[in-house]
């Protein structure tokens, strides 16, 4: 058995029951079951339907989300996420480089990075270096003025810990970044790069080895080893190329928001909704919300 859930952005509760029920009857769905009144709604199916990404692509048209999931474990025990544009709306080394003054020719080698089209740990290494000599307080400036929380995410954290889920950020970013994310979103655990810093400033080098792609999906094997925990049983989610090992490793792996490359790469795509999305693909209901 599947669940196809139809959700959109809650700051716009426009999906409408005529389109539910539509759909529902084209594909010889069960009967609907509203998780949000105008938000997400949910029915069951006995088995994928043939047209599913066509009829996904009319559906983002409209500003609506779909997602086909298998039915039988849905309610994931762990939650692992990327950080920079995805609990977080920045790139937090793009909000540094601003600060240095050196912002947009770090932005494009992010944004390169990001879809794939450069090597990771070579494109980090570059982009430090540019922020060699700012003074090591900018970080608390940053993270006072310019960072702020991707919607849903507070909520997210707390529902799926309140059912016992355990939670861990994983970021090819910076430490000094993910431990006060962690802190405030409730994660358990946060992994990420570390800046060097001496007398002050940063140096313009991050310390060895660099968390990139492959040190995700060592997270994802380590913790939910230690957890005594499957892949199965964990949701991912993130946004960039290097996100890709542990997206497709997860139970559930999440494109949120994601650059067109990636997102092609993955069942899961959400482009409208919010960090709530990834409850309604869960199967919980507004009412089973912490926050």
């Amino acid at each position: 058995m599947f669940t196809a859930t139809l959700l959109v952005n809650p700051t716009t509760p426009s999906l409408e029951p005529a389109l539910v029920e539509n759909l529902r009857n084209a594909w010889g769905g069960g009967e609907a079951n509203w998780l949000n009144p105008g938000i997400a709604a949910e029915f069951s199916l006995a088995e994928k339907p043939g047209n599913q990404w066509d009829v996904w692509a009319d559906l983002q048209k409209m500003g609506v989300d779909l997602v086909i999931l298998p039915t039988e474990g849905r309610r994931k025990k762990m939650l692992l996420a990327d950080m920079d544009s995805t609990m977080i709306q920045q790139e937090c080394i793009d909000e540094l480089a601003d600060e240095a003054g050196v912002g947009e020719r770090v932005k494009d080698i992010t944004a390169r990075a990001m879809n794939g089209e450069l090597d990771f740990d070579g494109a980090l290494t570059e982009r430090v270096g540019l922020l060699k000599g700012l003074p090591e307080d900018v970080i608390g400036q940053v993270l006072d003025t310019r960072i702020t929380f991707m919607p849903g995410g507070k909520t997210l954290l707390a529902t799926m810990k309140a059912d016992g889920a355990y939670a861990a950020l994983v970021s090819g970013g910076f430490t000094a970044f993910t431990a006060r994310v962690a802190s405030e979103l409730g994660f358990d655990e946060n992994r990420a790069n570390t800046l060097i810093t001496e007398d002050g400033k940063l140096t313009g080098e991050v310390s060895r080895p660099i968390l990139g792609r492959e040190a995700k999906v060592d997270a994802l094997e380590q913790i939910t080893a230690r957890l005594g925990l499957t892949e199965q049983d964990v949701i991912a989610v993130g946004d960039g190329a290097n996100d890709l090992g542990m997206l497709g490793r997860a139970g559930f792996g999440v494109a949120l928001h994601a650059k067109p490359s990636v997102a092609a790469e993955c069942e899961i795509r959400i482009n409208h909704g919010d960090l709530t999305a990834l409850l309604y693909i869960q199967g919980y209901s507004r009412d089973d919300f912490a926050v």
